[in-house]
């Protein structure tokens, strides 16, 4: 049997209209998670020698919207979770949510066939838009789930992950 390969996408699964929706809606749950912790455990609760629920969250900063930014104009962003600095829960809701509003702006500049292309994310790691994208979204719902366990260690009930 013959096997027929294409390395031109002729069909959309998805739109990046709806990619972004569905992205947002995790950031949208990953906010209520944030706002779920208590202040002082935002920033001090570890297990097993895991980072901070709060470095978590610096680290998914530092990639969401540089990486869409640099996406949709190439400015390559400086790889550094120590940008974004916060000292209150409320400071990293703030930052959150200006990232949100980024992201929104700039992916309306990325054109479709943009996510097809190779990018050098970060200047440093290889690969499609679209699987760079991809990665963003699935590292934010690994740091959310880990999220989630801290949650339970401190009797706190996490948001139910399937309302985004």
């Amino acid at each position: 049997m013959e096997t027929i390969t294409s390395t031109t996408p002729t069909t959309s699964v998805i739109s990046s209209q709806d990619l972004l929706a569905h992205w947002q809606g995790h950031r949208g749950l990953t906010r209520r998670v944030i706002e779920a912790f208590p202040e002082k455990e935002l920033f001090e609760f570890s297990i097993g020698g895991m980072r901070t629920f709060y470095k978590m969250v610096q680290e998914l900063l530092m990639l969401a919207a540089p990486g869409v930014k640099q996406i949709a104009d190439g400015t390559v962003p400086q790889l550094s979770e120590e940008l974004y600095q916060a000292n209150s829960k409320e400071e990293l809701l703030s930052l959150w949510d200006a990232q949100t509003t980024a992201m929104d702006q700039d992916w309306g500049l990325i054109p479709d066939q943009k996510f097809q292309e190779t990018i050098l994310a970060f200047g440093a790691y290889e690969g499609s838009v679209i699987s760079t994208v991809l990665y963003y979204i699935d590292n934010e719902i690994h740091h959310r789930g880990q999220g989630y366990v801290y949650l339970r260690a401190l009797g706190v009930t996490p948001p139910n992950f399937y309302e985004r």
